[in-house]
């Protein structure tokens, strides 16, 4: 079965409220569960793998760029790694670079994940200048995304584009989401960064709550005091999160509804 994260958790909460009851089902068939597109909280697996204990797991990565799908995947024999994108697919390279787009970084930092391999294209249409941007050395694709290695496997940390930058910490909303989802009154959630005139930005929580659950300021503080100083999020709002139709949060809409693109402009040298 093919699952975006929001898919999932639509399935698990209705089962919750017992909307759908398990038993009108018939479900033998139904052997693996399957997530792309998009990072994978560890929580959310824990929780279905709770419903559905004999499903296997798994979940492959790709981009446009690289034709889709393939270019990393997990392996259902993996499924200890959960919450890794997993290593290089057959016939792929893979590598995570620093600032230069080019040198490896370290296991264990975090860098730019880049792919090789048979599916990468060749060249956007007739935009050489966004090509350079994204191939600095020949037949490697820069993806915009922010990884590590572990233990020889890939794990997506966020967006480049995503990362919040405040007092001068590197904060990846992914990690901040993981933590946040595993409160059980939360539907979903997303966190982006707004302006602060001392920090440069703060992160801010964008929270969707569970139907027919309620959940204070206080109590969503308090659930996050596990979560290490810097990281806590310094603003919750209780609102719907908006998905695009692959199930992708969408930030940008959520930064210039909350305030967040100000930021971006001041530093762009644009007058708001």
């Amino acid at each position: 079965m093919w699952l975006l994260v929001p898919w999932a958790q639509d399935i698990l909460d209705a089962i919750e409220r017992g909307e759908v009851k398990l038993s009108e089902y018939e479900l033998k068939q139904w052997r693996l569960m399957h997530i792309g597109a998009q990072p994978v909280p560890p929580a959310l697996i824990k929780r279905w793998k709770s419903v559905f204990p004999h499903h296997d797991y798994d979940t492959n990565y790709g981009l446009s760029e690289s034709t889709g799908p393939g270019a990393v995947h997990l392996g259902v024999e993996n499924i200890d790694h959960v919450g890794a994108i997993g290593v290089a697919g057959f016939g792929w390279q893979t590598k995570i670079v620093g600032p230069d787009g080019i040198t490896s970084v370290k296991p264990g930092e975090v860098g730019e994940l880049a792919l090789k391999g048979p599916g990468v294209m060749r060249e956007y249409y007739k935009n050489p200048q966004a090509t350079a941007e994204i191939m600095k050395e020949p037949g490697w694709l820069l993806t915009g995304d922010m990884a590590e290695s572990r233990d020889g496997f890939i794990y997506l940390v966020d967006r480049a584009k995503d990362v919040i930058i405040t007092g001068g910490e590197n904060l990846y909303p992914v990690q901040i989401e993981d933590f946040i989802r595993a409160n059980p009154k939360v539907k979903d959630v997303a966190v982006i960064g707004l302006p602060d005139a001392r920090l440069g930005e703060i992160a801010a929580a964008i929270v969707s709550v569970k139907d027919g659950m309620a959940l204070t300021e206080k109590e969503f503080n308090d659930f996050c005091l596990e979560l290490p100083r810097y990281k806590r999020p310094r603003k919750v709002i209780f609102a719907e999160v908006p998905r695009n139709p692959t199930g992708k949060i969408e930030k940008p809409k959520l930064r210039k509804m909350y305030g967040g693109d100000a930021l971006v402009a001041q530093q762009n040298g644009i007058g708001i």
